[in-house]
């Protein structure tokens, strides 16, 4: 278990990518979703490896960076992930492929896992996000089962301005700012 490795996660749309590069003004490391990369890679590319073409290559691809990022990472200082392997778990128990539970023992991060509600006054669709909002609620839902049943404490982030969701987080992991 990495202690000093935290995961934002959350439905579609809820802030997490603007709550890490706030966070990151403060002397902490943000790691990006590999799910986006993967769709913007795979368009580049012409790829199949896509949420709307192949489902279970998507997903695989997933599992196999979140694991590099994982592992690639060396240091004391506090590290954000935008989602963690049990986000990659819930979206393979969904799409109906699941993978082996004790992946998420063998990657571990700390205890608390912060959940970005979804918000509808932010939510927007784009090229790599084709999610309704209903859908965005659902996806919340599940990952929200997944962290709690591999024994993770889910704090929720309220809905506030990106600073304020930062500073936050900063006092739930007891970080001097």
């Amino acid at each position: 278990m990495r202690d000093n490795f935290y995961v934002i996660t959350g439905g579609p749309g809820a802030g997490k990518t603007t709550l890490l590069e706030t966070l990151s003004k403060y002397n902490v490391i943000c790691v990006p979703e590999v799910a986006r990369q993967i769709i913007r890679e795979q368009v580049e590319q012409g790829g199949g490896a896509l949420p709307w073409d192949d489902v279970v290559q998507y997903k695989d691809l997933m599992l196999q960076r979140s694991i590099e990022d994982y592992l690639r990472i060396d240091t004391f200082l506090p590290v954000f992930f935008d989602r963690g392997i049990p986000d990659t778990l819930a979206y393979a128990r969904l799409i109906g492929h699941p993978l082996p539970a004790g992946i998420a023992e063998q990657y571990r991060c700390n205890k608390n896992v912060f959940i970005l509600p979804p918000w509808e006054e932010i939510y927007r669709t784009d090229s790599e996000r084709k999610q309704t909002f209903r859908e965005a609620i659902d996806v919340c839902r599940r990952l929200e089962d997944e962290y709690a049943g591999h024994g993770y404490n889910i704090i929720e982030v309220p809905q506030v301005s990106a600073e304020e969701r930062a500073r936050f987080v900063l006092r739930q992991i007891h970080y001097v700012f």
